[in-house]
């Protein structure tokens, strides 16, 4: 039923995504079919993809770091994957797109590797020391990025892969890279006891048989090649993977093969309808979703920390029961 919901709303919130628009559009006119062809479709689809890939990499983040409060954003992986382009930007200015687009993966892997062994330092108890050590690798990463931007002059690429986050850019072409993402998404459903394993710990995991190190490579595989995707074709959108699961963990429990295809479609859900709303709010004019986005999702999350999770109650025992 909940699923059946979501992908009703996902079905509406695509068609207004397809009717509005500053352009206007008639599909009995070429040119508006062009429209609905080239911009309308490939927008929602990016829209879609990056809400839904972004989500699940929170979760697998979140079960390798065993917190619910960290996501890529917050991990210094999107800020890594920035600075790998930068120095493919900068070095290898006429490579390839493939080969920028493995620059950021690369380099987003090795940022994340670097929070992980970080955190391990930690005391196990201070849970909301994780999140703070990986707002303060993202701004350390994040500041090196800027000083480089700042003095090869390439600020405004630094604006679009680490502050916008918006879809006005994407038309047919541009925006293919996040199929990609959209796969290292089902990776990490086909692996989704594997990850929930892992976040009971390396000893539990170890106990059942599982190769620890194994889904953790697996797991930084699978942010670090979403995050890079995205921060290449739209510039990274925030909080997405950080609200997204944990309102699903407060619905659906902690089963991943349950909650997983509800997370996508809450991610994809979310993303598009703050789309949505920034072409709305003062058409024909656009504020990036990735600004709706930090408005709307700071303000969930503040709730999310106010409103800490109730233990469910457990079903009484029939009195006819023997224990």
């Amino acid at each position: 039923m909940v699923l059946t919901s979501g992908v009703l709303v996902i079905v509406i919130l695509s068609g207004i995504s397809l009717c509005i628009g500053a352009a206007t559009m008639d599909l009995g006119d070429p040119s508006g079919m062009l429209v609905l062809t080239v911009s309308r479709i490939p927008r929602t689809l990016a829209a879609l993809l990056t809400g839904s890939a972004l989500a699940v990499a929170g979760v697998v983040m979140q079960q390798i770091v065993r917190n619910r409060f960290v996501e890529p954003g917050t991990a210094g992986t999107a800020e890594s994957a920035a600075l790998g382009l930068l120095l493919m930007s900068i070095f290898w200015p006429d490579s390839p797109i493939w080969a920028k687009m493995l620059a950021a993966a690369l380099a987003a892997l090795i940022g994340t590797w670097i929070f992980v062994k970080m955190i391990r330092k930690l005391p196990p108890r201070e849970v909301l020391l994780v999140p703070l050590a990986g707002i303060v690798l993202s701004g350390v990463i994040g500041a090196a990025v800027t000083w480089i931007g700042w003095e090869t002059d390439m600020m405004q690429y630094i604006a679009t892969w680490l502050m916008t986050g918006e879809f006005s850019g994407v038309i047919a072409g541009r925006y293919e890279l996040l199929w990609i993402a959209g796969l290292a998404a089902v990776v990490a459903f086909f692996a989704a006891d594997r990850f929930a394993i892992l976040g009971l710990g390396p000893e539990a995991a170890t106990a059942l048989g599982l190769s620890p190190r194994a889904v953790m490579r697996l797991g930084l595989v699978v942010v670090a090649v979403v995050t890079a995707m995205v921060v290449v074709s739209v510039g990274m959108i925030p909080f997405v993977g950080l609200v997204v699961p944990n309102i699903a963990a407060r619905i659906l429990g902690d089963n991943l093969r349950k909650s997983l295809p509800m997370v996508a479609l809450g991610g994809a859900g979310l993303v598009l309808a703050c789309d949505i709303i920034g072409r709305l709010i003062i058409a024909p004019y656009e504020i990036p979703a990735g600004t709706i986005l930090g408005v709307t999702g700071a303000l969930i999350f503040l709730w999310l920390l106010w409103k800490p999770q109730r233990p469910k109650k457990r079903k009484p025992l029939p009195e006819s029961a023997n224990v």
